[in-house]
């Protein structure tokens, strides 16, 4: 019920307003997100870098309603890509389809991702097209079946509470793609996702055994191997650690990846134990969606909440 409701309000543009407005919020909002610029997101992922994690530079944004944003998007992560490349940061990229204008039209949105992911290889970087709701899970796909025919730096996400998810490993292991693996986090009826925790979590730890058998076969493009186990929680993340181990999976095959701000001890511990671990850092002005979904994955984050709001 909170996760639903936390959800609910990660779409109320008039609750989105009134908080974009408050120095409180933003103030809150800090410990899952880099800054509003991108010379901040540099700098939180030069340190992250130097404590031994690698980075994937998250711009915030989504569903955008006009051409002019979409190319202001696109043009954003190119320079996010040239900037990258001109400093001394290892960082990938991260974006979703809507911000590029999938929502406008299929093949504006198909000429700024190529844009990007042509930038990215000649970078010699990556970008990881990210996963949104199901109305846009065939269009992401499609896409990204588009794109990756021009070239290899370009990876996608598969959410492990949809209905479909089997079959779309399935296909991407044949296509040996890069994986990255989730739970999830939009709200969904149960024609099309899994509505009980436990139904997520099961088909997650199969999907992630799945990618992981296909990860030898697989390609590090960009410092970025084939299968990305993506997940906070810690069952999922022992589950994959001893499938792997068991299976003499090479470390070099899969990463873990966590966000920023979360789960930071898990994450110190994980590169302690020798795993390769990817932190996302999301940055930009339109934060408010990302921060409530943070809440509605992980509702032990309204606790740091509570902390922050009382001055504690």
């Amino acid at each position: 019920m909170l996760r639903r409701s936390l959800l609910f309000l990660s779409e109320r543009e008039g609750l989105k307003n009134a908080l974009l407005r408050t120095r409180g919020a933003r103030s809150l909002a800090e410990r899952f997100v880099a800054g509003e610029r991108l010379d901040g997101a540099l700098e939180v992922a030069r340190s992250l870098n130097r404590s031994g994690f690698r980075v994937t530079l998250d711009y915030l944004g989504e569903s955008v309603a006009r051409e002019e944003e979409a190319e202001h998007a696109t043009t954003a992560y190119v320079e996010s890509l040239e900037h990258v490349d001109g400093s001394d940061v290892a960082a990938t990229i991260s974006l979703k389809l809507t911000q590029l204008g999938l929502d406008i039209d299929v093949d504006l949105c198909a000429s700024n991702l190529e844009r990007i992911v042509r930038t990215a290889d000649d970078l010699g970087s990556f970008v990881r097209i990210d996963m949104e709701g199901s109305r846009h899970t065939e269009l992401t796909l499609d896409a990204f079946r588009r794109v990756s025919a021009i070239s290899d730096a370009v990876g996608v996400v598969i959410q492990s509470y949809l209905l479909r998810s089997e079959a779309d490993v399935t296909e991407l292991v044949d296509r040996r793609a890069a994986v990255r693996l989730c739970k999830g986090a939009y709200k969904e009826p149960p024609t099309v996702a899994y509505q009980r925790k436990q139904d997520v979590d099961a088909n997650y730890v199969h999907l992630a055994r799945r990618l992981l058998d296909g990860a030898s076969g697989g390609k590090v493009v960009g410092g970025v191997p084939p299968v990305a186990i993506a997940t906070h929680d810690d069952e999922m993340i022992e589950q994959a650690r001893a499938y792997a181990d068991a299976h003499a999976v090479p470390v070099d095959a899969f990463e873990f990846q966590m966000l920023y701000g979360v789960r930071r001890d898990v994450q110190t511990e994980l590169a302690g134990a020798g795993y390769n671990v990817r932190v996302y850092v999301p940055y930009g002005t339109e934060w408010y969606a990302y921060f409530m979904r943070r809440m509605a994955e992980r509702p032990a984050n309204l606790l740091f909440v509570a902390r922050a709001a009382a001055g504690d």
